[in-house]
């Protein structure tokens, strides 16, 4: 490369403020949306209250403020790293670790596996009082959260655990087949990303996501049966039928399926489910405080069950429900999610091939502090998080647009079941559940939104009928 070490390197962390400056005029865009969008949109007047409107804004208002606050504070934590020199240091106090444990400067994936092992650690504490913030806070004040300190600090700590069981040797292995691989290395780094993915794409759901969620088989009813027509109708090869107990964590819904060929899952939040009965063990435990209950209290709540309205819980109806299923297995239908696997494998390969070509540049490594050494795992950090920033933003922005494209098809697959009306009336209410804000700044909405807004999918759904 023509290009001095020290000239990379201000480009490159240029690039970053550039990216940065971007990012926050666009959120300021957003921001002032909130502060301004004072009145029910038009085409949800009568629908959406004008309570439920001012929380959403409040809500999102909090998120935005708290969001600008972070990523300034991530902004000057990775720049005093990459200026400071915190990663050539924390590769050399890797190495320190590993010489105390007898392995010499030969043993790079050893030395590799401390490195990443020490700086998961650091970035745990580093976003730890954020995570906490965002959590016990924000969430919490919008009447989001469900977790206690003590369950979520169980949930970090298995997820940090889990992490480094499932990166530390994943990387490990990509180092190995690198030096094997010779000069076609990229296509065999390929191979083994391809057997990997689809490999923890089925295994993630059977054994990992149960660690942190319970998952029981929907009950059988109405609404199964009727989840079981509508997969057979379409072809859909439905294997089982999951409720995931998301409400221990969040009020938050969702759904989704996975699996391969004829062994398709569906899973539903219970805060998707309108009126869901809680599983059995909480109905044992309902059951056993109800015995504990004196002949005078039962007395006074039955009074107040009779003398009081009862509020309509969240989530969505069956016909609802059905609706929403029908936009996720459109996704399955138009092949959506083997497009995605196809783009990113396709990308995949593209970036280790690149990788190939640049590896051997050590100008590339004296720029980041690597004087004299090229460890193979440094080269894929700086290679793939820096030198490929500006194709990664690019990259993404075009993917957004087409999950854009993607969601709507899918919106259209719906209506074409006959599911319009119920899929307008849940797409509300799932934002009202979730304290969505129906009003958008267009631009920070094509930069971010996977998914459209409320306003344009309803409009789009009208154009359909």
């Amino acid at each position: 490369m023509d290009i001095s070490p020290e000239s990379l390197f201000n480009s490159i962390v240029a690039f970053i403020w550039l990216a940065y400056i971007w990012e926050t005029y666009l959120s300021f865009r957003q921001i002032n949306v909130y502060k301004t969008a004072t009145t029910v949109p038009a085409p949800l007047a009568g629908i959406l209250k004008k309570e439920t409107f001012e929380k959403a804004r409040l809500y999102q208002l909090d998120k935005s403020n708290f969001g600008m606050w972070s990523g300034i504070y991530s902004q000057i934590e990775t720049t005093l790293i990459l200026v400071l020199g915190g990663i050539p240091w924390l590769w050399n106090t890797a190495g320190n670790a590993t010489a105390r444990l007898g392995y010499s400067p030969e043993y790079e994936i050893t030395q590799t596996c401390m490195f990443l092992l020490l700086a998961s650690v650091y970035s745990t504490f580093s976003s730890l009082p954020w995570s906490v913030y965002s959590t016990f806070v924000i969430e919490e004040r919008h009447g989001f959260n469900k977790q206690t300190p003590g369950f979520y600090a169980k949930d970090q700590v298995k997820k940090f655990v889990l992490t480094q069981a499932i990166s530390i040797p994943l990387i490990a292995c990509l180092i190995y087949i690198i030096k094997w691989g010779g000069e076609y290395f990229f296509v065999y780094v390929w191979i083994f990303i391809v057997i990997f993915t689809l490999v923890f794409m089925t295994v993630y759901a059977d054994y990992i996501a149960p660690l942190f969620d319970k998952y029981t088989p929907l009950p059988e009813g109405e609404l199964r049966c009727k989840i079981e027509e509508l997969a057979k109708s379409i072809d859909f090869p439905l294997y089982k039928l999951y409720v995931v107990e998301g409400s221990k964590r969040s009020s938050h819904s969702n759904a989704y399926f996975y699996g391969f060929y004829k062994n398709k899952r569906i899973v539903l939040f219970d805060t998707l489910l309108e009126n869901y009965e809680p599983s059995d063990k909480k109905q044992e435990e309902a059951e056993n405080e109800e015995e504990e209950k004196t002949d005078d209290e039962k007395e006074l709540l039955e009074e107040k069950n009779t003398s009081e309205d009862k509020p309509r819980g969240k989530g969505c109806n069956n016909e609802e429900v059905l609706a929403v299923l029908a936009h996720e297995l459109g996704h399955w239908k138009l092949n959506h999610t083997l497009k995605n696997i196809l783009i990113f494998q396709v990308n995949t390969f593209l970036n280790f091939f690149i990788f190939g070509l640049l590896m051997d540049k050590q100008v590339l490594y004296d720029a980041f502090g690597f004087y004299n050494i090229s460890p193979t795992f440094i080269g894929l950090m700086i290679i793939f998080q820096f030198i490929f920033h500006p194709y990664n933003e690019l990259l993404s922005f075009l993917m957004t647009r087409l999950s854009r494209r993607f969601e709507f098809q899918a919106d259209a697959f719906a209506k074409a079941l006959k599911r319009t009306e119920f899929l307008k009336s849940a797409l509300v209410k799932l934002n009202v559940d979730n304290l969505g804000f129906p009003v958008d700044d267009w631009l920070y909405s094509s930069w971010h939104y996977s998914h459209p807004p409320l306003l344009e999918r309803l409009k789009a759904l009208g154009k359909t009928e």
